[in-house]
């Protein structure tokens, strides 16, 4: 070989080192993450060689790594037309499939670079990463832990395995296989221990699944990190509220609160600000909420976490239309945000515009695939609309010796959201074991129910009763006809008419009193837990008889969760005409008394769950002008839940306070009572 040939090799090896050297520079942009440096640097080096293989990759990685991904696609797919059978070009090109989200292409051209090079790092971890974005992560382990055994302990493949386990677990837990993404963020902790993101994401899952002292756990776990002590109190926080503890919920927030003057974490701040002012709402401190809400508003008018703590405020207040306004402005902002879907639908259920608030939870389902809350929410509403049938029987007597069984059914069968028909059965026979006197009857009825306007409901029901007793058998007309209004906020009043016979005992049925009664109803509620109840009745009867009813009850809601509240009953009754040997009739009546009462109810109580309502009352009353007596009441009644559908309760009434029939005895009812849902959903739902 000549001298002029290895003259011109060596000048070419020099020449080819010191070009590489010139472009260490760029290199060393690319690995430390200054794209926009590398991206300015090779666009130069290229200027002058257009053609050079090295400069033009790498300048392909600039533009795609600073987000020009459909560029980045084009200057690979240039490049494996010149170069078809450079793998390393055929990496960057599946690379940068992945930058362009084309997931699906992504998957096609790994699977022939690891056919072409099983053991190629770079091909293996894209293919898993691929994978992982197009949610088949069982897959994607397999091929994180080959490319981990081609390169022990990397990082970037413990990193892709680490969130590989996260998203497969959170796609778990949105199929609510909690036991399978509980299994899978643990074996995350094995391999990376006390990871944050694995340990909120299990915190997170604990809460959806109802286990919260997990829960409480895990964030007391996450706490026992410094940096990571305010994140793990407004967790805590959380867990109080749902165990209903408000006041330990509002005493962490709160010290969680205080920490904020040592944050620098501006999201972590943001979201201490939010948990504490929740905690004030969930305690009813709302003038002190009110306050760091406006402050808020005035620095960030239009931020939508902040919009939503007003709404959420306002859904506390039962201001219910200033917060659907406040989730529009949020859904202006951002169409797929969660919480201005969701909370807009149970805004809208609270106005009682329910076919808009299916709409909005449906809305969100679209944006969050198979949400537990949203999917919660339209379970509860869809309970509202599914027909059922209850059934109740009984056993009552009194020291008066009058004895009676009856059964009472009641269908209801919604068509809409807005119309329902109603029918009832009741059966009642009674007897005296002094007199020997016995009465029976029957009724049935049929009605229903429209929602005229979303505070206004009409419901009208009219039937029949046929009774038979020892003198005489007969049959009468059974109407009720009612308005059930909202006129403002916290207030409910009923207006209605009811025509009934006197059925309490043999007696009377056999005497044949229609009683035509117009009455109305109104609560009052407040923010401040105290809430006043008041019944009027006016009767008429078919004996010429009147009577005026007037009960009145002022109560204060000491707890939220089980529900507990007190409070001081009032009643007023006079008769136009005193016939005290027939039923009690006095010309003025009165009673008070103090009671308590606590429930579990049964519309929150979930499958598989106890409920319970115990009713506690003693007082006094006074009949015309005779000395006062004392009287008590006891009203209990235990439940279960065996599923959505279904579900059965015993109940019981011990009471010595005069009634509409007789004065200074002792009554006593127990019974049994048993709920079907029809259906699974609405009849009138596809």
């Amino acid at each position: 070989m000549s001298t002029k040939f290895y003259i011109i090799l060596i000048l070419f090896f020099i020449t080819t080192f010191a070009y590489t050297q010139n472009m260490q520079e760029g290199f060393t942009y690319l690995e430390t993450g200054q794209y926009i440096k590398a991206e300015s640097f090779f666009k130069a080096v290229l200027k002058e060689h257009p053609k050079n293989k090295t400069a033009t990759l790498c300048y392909g990685r600039a533009v795609g790594l600073l987000g020009n991904s459909e560029k980045a696609v084009d200057i690979f797919t240039d490049l494996l037309k010149t170069y078809p059978n450079d793998f390393e070009i055929k990496l960057n090109y599946a690379e940068s499939l992945l930058w362009n989200k084309n997931y699906n292409n992504a998957k096609s051209f790994y699977e022939t670079l690891i056919e072409e090079n099983d053991i190629s790092f770079p091909a293996l971890l894209g293919y898993a990463n691929t994978l992982s974005n197009l949610k088949i992560y069982d897959e994607a382990l397999i091929y994180v832990n080959k490319a981990l055994e081609v390169s022990p302990g990397n990082q970037n493949a413990l990193t892709s395995k680490k969130y590989i386990y996260l998203g497969y677990a959170y796609q778990n837990q949105q199929a609510q296989k909690y036991e399978q993404a509980e299994n899978l963020l643990k074996e995350n902790l094995i391999l990376f221990k006390d990871d944050k993101d694995t340990l909120l994401n299990l915190a997170n899952l604990y809460i959806i699944a109802g286990k919260l002292d997990e829960a409480e756990t895990t964030y007391n776990r996450i706490g026992n990190t410094e940096n990571n002590k305010t994140l793990a109190l407004n967790g805590l926080a959380l867990v109080k509220h749902l165990k209903g503890k408000d006041k330990d919920a509002l005493n962490i927030s709160n010290e969680a609160y205080n920490t904020i003057s040592n944050l620098t974490d501006t999201v972590l701040i943001q979201n201490t600000k939010e948990r504490y002012i929740q905690a004030l709402i969930w305690n009813k401190n709302y003038k002190t909420a009110q306050t760091l809400i406006d402050t808020l508003i005035a620095n960030q008018p239009n931020e939508n976490w902040v919009l939503a703590l007003r709404a959420t405020l306002n859904i506390y207040k039962s201001d219910f239309k200033k917060s659907v306004a406040d989730y529009n402005r949020i859904l202006e902002n951002d169409s797929t945000s969660f919480d201005g879907n969701l909370g807009k639908a149970n805004a809208l259920k609270a106005l009682g515009k329910y076919d808009d608030a299916y709409q909005s939870a449906e809305n969100t389902l679209k944006f969050y695939d198979n949400q537990k809350d949203a999917t919660n929410f339209i379970k509860t509403l869809n309970t509202q609309f599914t027909p059922f049938l209850e059934t109740k029987a009984s056993y009552t007597f009194d020291n008066g010796d009058n004895e009676a069984y009856a059964f009472l059914t009641n269908l209801e069968f919604p068509t809409s959201t807005r119309f329902k028909w109603v029918a009832n059965y009741g059966y009642r026979t009674t007897s005296n074991s002094v007199t020997n006197n016995k009465a029976t009857s029957n009724n049935i009825a049929l009605g229903l129910a429209y929602q005229l306007l979303p505070n206004i409901t009409f419901k009208g029901t009219a039937g029949m009763t046929s009774a038979k007793a020892d003198t005489d058998d007969y049959t009468q007309l059974l109407a009720d006809v009612s308005f059930n209004i909202k006129p403002f906020k916290l207030q409910v009043l009923d207006v209605g008419y009811k025509r009934e016979i006197q059925n309490f005992n043999a007696d009377l049925l056999d005497r044949e009193i229609v009683m035509n009664n117009f009455y109305a109803n109104y609560n009052l509620s407040t923010n401040f837990n105290l809430g006043w109840f008041t019944q009027y009745y006016y009767t008429s009867q078919s004996d010429d008889n009147t009577r005026n009813l007037l009960f009145t009850s002022l109560y204060y809601n000491i707890l939220g969760k089980p529900a507990l509240k007190a409070g001081l009953n009032y009643q007023y009754i006079t008769f136009k005409n005193q016939v005290p040997t027939i039923y009690f009739s006095p010309e003025k009546f009165n009673a008070t008394e103090v009671f308590i009462n606590l429930i579990k109810d049964e519309a929150i109580t979930k499958s598989k769950e106890w409920f319970y309502q115990v009713t506690a009352a003693t007082g006094y009353q006074f009949i015309e002008d005779d000395a006062k007596q004392s009287t008590y009441r006891v009203q209990g009644a235990l439940g279960y839940k065996f599923s959505e559908r279904s579900l059965l309760n015993l109940y019981g009434t011990r009471s010595n306070i005069a009634s509409a029939t007789a004065a200074g005895f002792t009554f006593t009812e127990i019974g049994i009572r048993f709920k079907w849902y029809l259906n699974g959903k609405p009849g009138f739902m596809k």
